[in-house]
């Protein structure tokens, strides 16, 4: 059936008296109608006549309807204006049916991508490079546990070496993953036979003297909307607990090209909500009475519990950031526009993003240089360079700290107040800022709200969303709902709020590459997921009651590698990223 959206404009619908046909109440004919259409190259099949039929259905759109829909917009027509607006609603309805008879493939994305690029700027350009020094100390590799909680680059040296197998530490670690995950409902799916598979062919590569890189032979774990071509990818939640995708995430094929070995599928909050899933709640290994936060649960709790050698997550409103500061992992959030989303679960094309969550900055960096880069899958990457050298210094690096946060920490989280002691220790000069756009920021959920309802706009009309477990107000399926009813104007204008909000804060912090911030400091982290700037956690101390606090360092966009130097120095200087959770050491 014929589009009419591609190929007529309402103007072309037209009104007039009834010289020429039979007409509805606002004077448009059947004939003019039907000629409008021919007009448009529309003549054949029942389309114009099907279409008429509908248009005359004037009990579900009425004066009435819209004025208590001007409610819900916070808007007001006057009586004349809303009986104009009839006509029009029903023929937008007719077309927005018409698209809904399309079916759209989940690696669809629509036909716009976000830049968080300000004007007047532009990306940096260069060549990619990775240089990773070789660790000062080697843990003991017959010591399981110490192999179970071992950084990349220390793995790494351990199997060129000899010292170990990768199939030694993929049975490891998957033992580990049988006796803790189901405790700490972590863990979706094991991968173990594609697990063995690979590590047998990273033992012979490395054997027969093929190095692929810091990651050849080294164990990790998928947060499960990370499409892997074999197995379930459940998205967390019930209404796909059995969905099979036929290919793999780019993320997902790189970490294989790097040679690293899959080893299991992990949880996260339904549709990338929260830490609950349709399995159970995921939790925190340092205090295992709550949750771990999400939505990357299971990639944080299995990382900080030693159950994987490092995982990756997703972000779109801190689903890195709060898991890695739950569970004491260190989670990176690269710049938007830096890893491709292609194979993973869509919530927020213009905001989601794809980033490791590991035991140290130094393994994010690891990783990132795997996985980043243009694909040609994902419209919105672009081809930035990410240099980064594990024996670098932050001297040099601009940082500045957000001061109002931190005096606003003082006496609750002492552990944030020490970051700054510790950064001035380092002989960083350390610059106070304000972060005070002067714009709604909690506004622009909205964005969050649209572009989920629209990805998920078949389960909301299909019904299935009740299949959900949380159905709560905030809960997804509410929020889908609603979403629908979001105007798209409002949606275009908080987009153009968005920008505003990119170019402001590139002026409040273009004297600086690095922020440190409270991790939870005013909208910090949905601020910079609008605005598309990196931003890496880890833990800053611990509690009393032995729970991890955090730190959280921003960078400039594209800055990661500045951003993941100044962390790596912070982590070296004290030592609180290599704390282990008592009940899995």
């Amino acid at each position: 059936m014929p589009n009419p959206s591609k190929h007529a404009e309402g103007g072309r619908l037209s009104r007039g008296a009834g010289a020429d046909g039979s007409t509805d109440a606002l004077g448009l004919s059947r004939r003019r109608f039907v000629a409008a259409l021919s007009a448009a190259g529309i003549s054949g099949g029942l389309f114009p006549g099907v279409l008429w039929a509908r248009l005359q259905d004037r009990t579900t759109v009425t004066p009435s309807v819209i004025e208590e829909a001007e409610k819900v917009a916070g808007l007001s027509f006057s009586a004349a204006e809303r009986e104009l607006m009839v006509r029009r609603l029903l023929v937008n309805r007719s077309w927005m049916e018409e698209l809904r008879e399309v079916e759209i493939p989940d690696g669809i994305a629509p036909a716009f991508e976000f830049d968080p690029t300000p004007r007047g700027r532009t990306a940096p350009e260069g060549v990619s490079a990775l240089e990773v020094a070789e660790p000062a100390t080697l843990p003991d590799p017959e010591d399981p546990t110490a192999l179970a909680y071992a950084g990349i680059a220390e793995l790494g040296a351990l199997l060129r070496t000899g010292a170990v197998s990768s199939v030694r530490l993929t049975e490891l670690y998957l033992d580990r993953l049988r006796r803790f995950g189901p405790e700490l409902q972590a863990v979706v799916t094991l991968t173990e036979e594609l697990a063995l598979e690979q590590a047998r062919q990273a033992d012979a590569e490395l054997a027969g003297g093929r190095d692929r890189g810091p990651l050849h032979g080294i164990p990790w774990g998928a947060k499960d909307l990370l499409a892997t071509r074999g197995y379930p990818t459940t998205w967390g939640a019930a209404p796909y607990r059995n969905q099979r995708i036929d290919r793999d995430a780019t993320v997902v094929g790189r970490l294989a090209e790097a040679g690293a070995v899959l080893i299991a599928k992990l949880t996260l909050g339904a549709l990338a909500r929260g830490d609950q899933w349709y399995g159970g709640q995921t939790l925190n290994p340092w205090n295992p009475a709550e949750g771990s936060s999400g939505s990357s649960a299971g990639p944080a709790a299995a990382t900080s519990a030693g159950l994987v050698g490092f995982s990756v997550g997703s972000e779109t409103v801190g689903s890195i950031v709060s898991p890695s500061a739950r569970c004491g992992a260190s989670g990176l959030r690269p710049t938007f526009g830096r890893v491709s989303r292609f194979g993973a679960m869509p919530l927020v094309w213009t905001m989601d993003k794809i980033g490791p969550i590991c035991r140290s900055a130094e393994d994010c960096a690891i990783v990132l240089s795997a996985i980043q880069g243009p694909d040609g899958l994902d419209r919105a990457v672009r081809e930035v360079p990410f240099v980064w050298a594990s024996d670098r210094g932050p001297g040099g690096i601009r940082v500045g700290y957000l001061e109002a946060a931190f005096r606003a920490q003082a006496g609750e989280e002492e552990n944030e107040i020490s970051v700054l002691r510790s950064l001035s220790a380092l002989g960083l000069g350390l610059q106070p800022l304000s972060f005070s756009p002067g714009l709604p920021v909690a506004a622009m959920r909205l964005i969050v709200s649209v572009e989920a309802a629209s990805f998920f706009d078949t389960l909301t009309r299909s019904g299935a969303d009740d299949l959900l477990l949380e159905q709560g107000e905030v809960d997804w399926p509410n929020t889908f709902r609603a979403g629908r009813l979001i105007p798209a104007v409002e949606y275009v204008q908080a987009s153009r709020v968005r920008m505003m909000l990119v170019e402001a804060l590139e002026e409040a912090w273009r004297e600086v590459d690095v922020v440190v911030a409270p991790s939870f400091a005013d909208d910090i982290i949905l601020a910079t997921n609008l605005t598309g700037h990196p931003s890496v956690t880890v833990p800053s101390g611990y509690r009393r009651n032995g729970t991890p606090t955090s730190i959280t360092f921003l960078g400039g966009l594209w800055k990661d590698a500045e951003m993941l130097t100044v962390a790596k120095a912070y982590q070296e200087a004290t030592g609180h990223h290599r704390r282990r959770p008592p009940r899995f050491s």
